[in-house]
């Protein structure tokens, strides 16, 4: 594969008369500039611009928020921490639930690996606590848990925290799942949940 690269490339600075330029250059910003609280803030209002749910609260008040979407039975990825296990939700580990079980449930519930401020952008990459993809993309509700320190400010820096999870499936989710007709007639739910609602945690329990 890299010989053929190679042989196209050279054919086409042939025909060009000359080689071809080293390299592209790339001006765009690596590092964001926004302080802890502005970037949190950032992220609510642009996750909250695609028609999310979101909700800040506190580590000490999660399971209450998280009983309080209104939901009963819920999956959840056999790695959920134990302190997001409201007692009062009957929750489903998945041990390899059909799409049709998966279907049959209220929602999903689970975390994330990084958030995107600029674009309110949560990704998934099959970790322990967010399971296989599936899990995300039957059930029509995802209840995502993002700490308030997984969210960076911009998708370079998002991609530098995803360096770990290369060798597994990574999911962008910027709201829930929509597409538009050739009218521009917006439907949610065709490609995955039609309700997203994420809860924003913050360290802090006062």
């Amino acid at each position: 594969m890299s010989a053929a690269r190679e042989e196209i490339l050279r054919r086409v600075a042939a025909a060009k008369g000359g080689a071809l330029e080293p390299g592209i250059p790339r001006s765009y910003r690596t590092t964001g500039r926004l302080g802890y609280e502005e970037r949190v803030a950032l992220f609510c209002e642009r996750v909250g611009e695609y028609r999310a749910v979101v909700l800040r609260t506190r580590r000490d008040e999660l399971e209450q928020a998280i009983v309080d979407v209104g939901v009963g039975r819920l999956a959840v990825p056999p790695g959920l921490p134990e302190e997001w296990r409201p007692a009062a939700l009957d929750l489903v580990d998945d041990e390899g639930l059909t799409p049709h079980e998966l279907d049959a449930l209220d929602g999903v519930l689970t975390g994330c690996t990084v958030a995107i401020a600029e674009t309110g952008s949560i990704v998934l990459t099959g970790g322990p606590h967010e399971g296989r993809r599936a899990l995300t993309l039957v059930p029509d509700l995802h209840v995502c848990v993002v700490e308030e320190a997984q969210i960076v400010e911009l998708v370079p820096e998002a991609f530098s925290e995803l360096a770990a999870a290369a060798r597994r499936p990574i999911t962008f989710i910027s709201g829930p799942s929509a597409t538009s007709d050739i009218e521009l007639n917006r439907v949610e739910g065709v490609h995955g949940p039609r309700r997203l609602v994420v809860l924003v945690v913050s360290m802090s329990e006062s």
